[in-house]
């Protein structure tokens, strides 16, 4: 299973990003695909994921401002990040699973990672 993000870079506060992920080198359906950052000298956190029927969860920092999706094909997933502040500065990483716990955004419940993208909000 690879997963490759895209889509990070530099932004002004109150600009948007919108991150890719693409999923490939599998033949199952992901559970559950999701978005964590991690910024300098701080802990993985969740910020939203996506299940296969299409629910979704978000972090409380995110909720109104982020929007997760993925295409028809669940291989590509995304994430529109709009007013972005500068707390939002950190490394973005894609994580899926076979099957996932109840808790979607901890990053204990995923074994597949994309290697990140950065995302800088100055």
């Amino acid at each position: 299973v690879q997963l490759v993000e895209s889509g990070g870079g530099s932004v002004q506060a109150g600009g948007s990003l919108r991150l890719s992920c693409k999923a490939t080198g599998y033949r199952f359906t992901f559970h559950v695909m999701a978005w964590f950052r991690q910024a300098p000298g701080k802990e993985r956190e969740g910020d939203a994921a996506i299940g296969s029927g299409g629910e979704t969860f978000y972090a409380d920092s995110v909720k109104g401002r982020f929007a997760i999706s993925q295409d028809n094909g669940e291989t590509t997933m995304y994430l529109q990040m709009n007013r972005l502040q500068p707390e939002d500065t950190a490394m973005y990483y894609c994580a899926a699973d076979r099957w996932v716990g109840p808790n979607k955004l901890s990053s204990y419940e995923y074994n597949y990672w994309g290697q990140g993208t950065q995302v800088t909000v100055s």
